[in-house]
Protein backbone atom coordinates (compact mmCIF):
# COMPACT_ATOMS: atom_id res chain seq x y z
CA UNK A 1 0.00 0.00 0.00
CA UNK A 2 1.15 3.47 -0.90
CA UNK A 3 0.33 6.55 1.07
CA UNK A 4 -2.05 9.22 -0.23
CA UNK A 5 -4.45 12.19 0.52
CA UNK A 6 -6.88 13.92 -1.26
CA UNK A 7 -8.79 17.54 -0.01
CA UNK A 8 -11.98 18.20 0.01
CA UNK A 9 -12.50 22.01 0.65
CA UNK A 10 -10.05 22.55 3.50
CA UNK A 11 -10.30 19.55 5.01
CA UNK A 12 -7.51 16.66 4.25
CA UNK A 13 -8.63 13.17 3.78
CA UNK A 14 -5.34 10.88 4.63
CA UNK A 15 -5.20 7.34 3.23
CA UNK A 16 -3.64 4.29 1.63
CA UNK A 17 -4.26 2.52 -1.57
CA UNK A 18 -2.91 -0.50 -2.73
CA UNK A 19 -0.58 -1.18 -5.31
CA UNK A 20 -3.12 -3.57 -6.98
CA UNK A 21 -5.75 -0.42 -7.85
CA UNK A 22 -2.83 2.06 -8.75
CA UNK A 23 -1.05 -0.49 -11.19
CA UNK A 24 -4.79 -1.76 -12.41
CA UNK A 25 -4.28 -5.30 -11.72
CA UNK A 26 -7.20 -7.84 -11.21
CA UNK A 27 -7.26 -9.43 -7.65
CA UNK A 28 -9.22 -12.35 -6.83
CA UNK A 29 -11.90 -12.29 -4.49
CA UNK A 30 -10.45 -12.67 -1.49
CA UNK A 31 -7.86 -9.70 -1.74
CA UNK A 32 -7.07 -6.84 1.32
CA UNK A 33 -9.14 -3.34 1.09
CA UNK A 34 -7.77 -1.41 -1.48
CA UNK A 35 -8.21 1.62 0.72
CA UNK A 36 -7.59 2.42 3.94
CA UNK A 37 -7.59 5.50 6.43
CA UNK A 38 -4.56 6.24 7.31
CA UNK A 39 -5.12 6.93 10.81
CA UNK A 40 -6.53 3.28 11.46
CA UNK A 41 -3.01 1.43 9.68
CA UNK A 42 -1.11 3.96 11.75
CA UNK A 43 -2.57 3.29 14.62
CA UNK A 44 -2.37 -0.69 14.03
CA UNK A 45 1.03 -0.60 13.44
CA UNK A 46 1.81 1.53 16.65
CA UNK A 47 -0.07 -0.49 19.03
CA UNK A 48 2.02 -4.10 17.05
CA UNK A 49 4.94 -2.12 17.63
CA UNK A 50 4.32 -1.49 21.20
CA UNK A 51 3.34 -5.43 21.63
CA UNK A 52 6.64 -6.60 19.85
CA UNK A 53 8.84 -4.18 22.50
CA UNK A 54 6.97 -5.96 25.37
CA UNK A 55 8.35 -9.32 24.01
CA UNK A 56 10.80 -11.33 26.14
CA UNK A 57 13.11 -12.64 23.28
CA UNK A 58 13.27 -8.41 22.00
CA UNK A 59 14.13 -7.48 25.65
CA UNK A 60 16.57 -10.10 25.31
CA UNK A 61 17.49 -9.19 22.01
CA UNK A 62 18.18 -5.78 23.12
CA UNK A 63 20.55 -6.35 26.24
CA UNK A 64 22.37 -8.48 24.23
CA UNK A 65 22.82 -5.41 21.68
CA UNK A 66 23.56 -3.02 23.84
CA UNK A 67 25.91 -4.86 26.22
CA UNK A 68 28.64 -5.05 23.72
CA UNK A 69 28.66 -1.47 23.25
CA UNK A 70 31.40 0.88 24.94
CA UNK A 71 29.24 2.94 27.85
CA UNK A 72 26.33 0.34 27.36
CA UNK A 73 23.29 0.98 28.84
CA UNK A 74 22.30 -0.83 31.99
CA UNK A 75 19.60 -3.31 31.57
CA UNK A 76 17.84 -2.02 33.98
CA UNK A 77 17.50 1.07 32.12
CA UNK A 78 16.70 -1.15 29.18
CA UNK A 79 14.15 -2.61 30.41
CA UNK A 80 12.25 0.24 31.73
CA UNK A 81 12.47 2.09 28.42
CA UNK A 82 10.78 -0.44 26.52
CA UNK A 83 8.09 -0.59 29.71
CA UNK A 84 7.71 3.03 28.81
CA UNK A 85 7.55 3.14 25.00
CA UNK A 86 3.69 4.17 25.56
CA UNK A 87 4.66 7.02 28.10
CA UNK A 88 7.35 8.32 25.83
CA UNK A 89 4.99 7.80 22.33
CA UNK A 90 2.51 10.03 23.40
CA UNK A 91 5.15 12.71 24.53
CA UNK A 92 6.65 12.83 21.03
CA UNK A 93 5.89 15.37 17.79
CA UNK A 94 4.44 13.16 15.38
CA UNK A 95 8.00 14.08 13.05
CA UNK A 96 9.62 12.11 15.80
CA UNK A 97 7.29 9.39 16.02
CA UNK A 98 7.57 8.74 12.09
CA UNK A 99 11.31 8.46 12.57
CA UNK A 100 11.02 6.02 15.09
CA UNK A 101 8.86 4.05 12.78
CA UNK A 102 10.80 4.55 10.07
CA UNK A 103 13.70 3.02 12.49
CA UNK A 104 11.71 0.28 13.59
CA UNK A 105 9.35 -1.32 11.04
CA UNK A 106 10.11 -2.90 7.63
CA UNK A 107 7.47 -3.30 6.26
CA UNK A 108 3.83 -3.46 6.79
CA UNK A 109 1.22 -5.67 4.60
CA UNK A 110 -2.16 -5.49 4.66
CA UNK A 111 -3.55 -8.90 4.27
CA UNK A 112 -7.76 -10.40 3.97
CA UNK A 113 -6.80 -11.66 7.62
CA UNK A 114 -5.02 -8.18 8.82
CA UNK A 115 -2.05 -6.40 9.16
CA UNK A 116 1.55 -7.45 9.34
CA UNK A 117 4.05 -5.83 10.62
CA UNK A 118 7.52 -6.65 9.82
CA UNK A 119 9.91 -5.40 12.25
CA UNK A 120 13.80 -4.31 11.95
CA UNK A 121 15.56 -5.87 15.29
CA UNK A 122 18.84 -3.98 14.58
CA UNK A 123 16.78 -0.65 14.81
CA UNK A 124 15.71 -1.12 19.08
CA UNK A 125 18.66 -1.30 19.94
CA UNK A 126 19.26 2.40 18.82
CA UNK A 127 15.86 3.26 19.17
CA UNK A 128 16.21 2.27 23.31
CA UNK A 129 19.66 4.29 23.53
CA UNK A 130 18.07 7.09 22.12
CA UNK A 131 15.34 6.87 25.25
CA UNK A 132 17.69 6.17 27.94
CA UNK A 133 20.00 9.26 26.55
CA UNK A 134 17.52 11.64 28.77
CA UNK A 135 17.59 9.92 31.17
CA UNK A 136 21.04 10.09 32.19
CA UNK A 137 21.35 13.51 30.97
CA UNK A 138 18.32 14.39 33.88
CA UNK A 139 20.49 12.70 36.31
CA UNK A 140 23.97 14.38 35.19
CA UNK A 141 21.83 17.83 36.35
Amino acid sequence: MTPTSTKKGAKLYRYYVSMDVIRNRETGEETAPMRLAAGMVEDAVVAEVRRILQTPEVVTQVIAALSKEQGAVTEADAIAALHEFSALWAQLFPAEQARIIQLLVRRVTVTAAGLEVDIRREGIAGVVREMVAPRGMEAAE
